[in-house]
């Protein structure tokens, strides 16, 4: 344990538990990594984008599906899942020449079900 001493304003002293921050730091991402979470949380941040993700955890659909459903423009649903694919948050399949849209695999379905149980904890 360190020991600092700081303004009288605060606590009048800091401390710090070098053996805490010494594990916490071996552990931590690289700055690369944490920035691309952080992007992540920007896509996901976005109600449209979660409007869709919502449905595809549901379902699997076309664009045309989801715009009705969404009552959303095709053009507009094909730009967010544009997005929503870079990001490799949803994947596609073609059967003929219609185009299918799901959830890109087991961790957005774990990911996005622990954030509606997390969010519907204080409503049930």
């Amino acid at each position: 344990m360190i020991t600092v001493e700081v303004c009288e304003e605060t606590c009048g002293r800091t401390i710090i538990h070098a053996e805490v921050v010494a594990k916490v730091k071996e552990k931590i991402p690289s700055i690369e990594i944490l920035t691309e979470m952080a992007d992540l949380f920007k896509i996901l941040g976005d109600r449209t984008r979660t409007r869709i993700l919502y449905a595809l955890f549901e379902s699997e659909m076309c664009v045309c599906d989801l715009a009705y459903l969404l009552g959303m423009s095709q053009s507009s649903i094909s730009h967010q899942l544009r997005v929503l694919k870079q990001a490799k948050l949803v994947k596609n399949r073609k059967e003929g020449k219609v185009v299918y849209y799901s959830l890109a695999d087991s961790h957005i379905i774990q990911i996005f079900d622990q954030i509606l149980q997390h969010v519907n904890e204080d409503k049930i």
